[in-house]
């Protein structure tokens, strides 16, 4: 893996995910450089979960249909309640993770996620 500074970080995630799970790796790798597009099945806006009720909104930058791993150094994974249920029930979303195991790159699951 290049230096952080130089990596492309890919965060899958859809609606329901914890959301200091997916915003703080997401802010501590864009400042120590990092580049890191949100990929999710949805289009737009995925909205988080916080504590007890809905929280904020998070910009989609890539649909699950249009990522690949060979275009990333890193996955991470944001875990929650909501959001691992629905992603382990989606083929696309397992296949893409795979792609990083098999590959040997970097797999980061938070909580839940695993």
């Amino acid at each position: 893996m290049p230096e952080i500074s130089q990596a492309k970080v890919l965060i899958l995630a859809t609606t329901g995910f914890e959301q200091d799970e997916l915003l703080v790796p997401q802010r501590k790798l864009q400042e120590a450089g990092a580049q890191v597009d949100v990929v999710s099945p949805e289009k737009g806006k995925i909205r988080g979960w916080k504590l007890k009720d809905w929280g904020e909104s998070v910009s989609v930058d890539k649909s699950l249909d249009d990522a690949k791993a060979d275009d990333y150094d890193a996955i991470v994974l944001p875990g929650g309640q909501i959001n691992p249920d629905l992603l382990r029930v989606n083929q696309k979303a397992l296949q893409l993770i795979r792609s990083f195991l098999d590959s040997g790159k970097i797999v980061a699951a938070v909580c839940h996620a695993p």
